[in-house]
């Protein structure tokens, strides 16, 4: 039986054979654990991150308040840099929750995608 990881790095890879991100237009990445969410803004391209926030050193709130806040952040970030537009990859998780809040507060904090 093929577990629960393997089944998420399989929609994963077949996610990421479809999109790549670049300078202009970077990936923007949610990694989702039990307990903290990573977000990164990743350059496929010359295979470096530009920016890069997590809630692991954010107040214990509810989740998803931390995820729209790491959104905002990221989008934040993103605006420093000069960056726009980005693509949004979901990690192989659905578009659901926490990963929904990320997007969501990213927009809020205009970037598009």
């Amino acid at each position: 039986m093929i577990e629960i990881k393997q089944k998420r790095e399989r929609r994963h890879r077949r996610i990421r054979a479809k999109i790549s991100g670049t300078s202009g237009r970077p990936r923007l990445m949610v990694f989702r654990s039990n307990k903290h969410l990573w977000v990164q803004l990743v350059d496929d391209e010359n295979g470096s991150t530009l920016a890069s926030v997590s809630d692991l050193k954010m107040k214990r709130d509810k989740k998803m308040e931390i995820a729209k806040t790491l959104g905002l952040e990221i989008a934040k970030t993103a605006k420093a840099k000069n960056i726009t537009k980005v693509v949004f990859d979901r990690g192989g998780y659905k578009y659901h929750g926490n990963v929904k809040a990320v997007a969501e507060g990213a927009r809020e904090g205009g970037l598009i995608f």
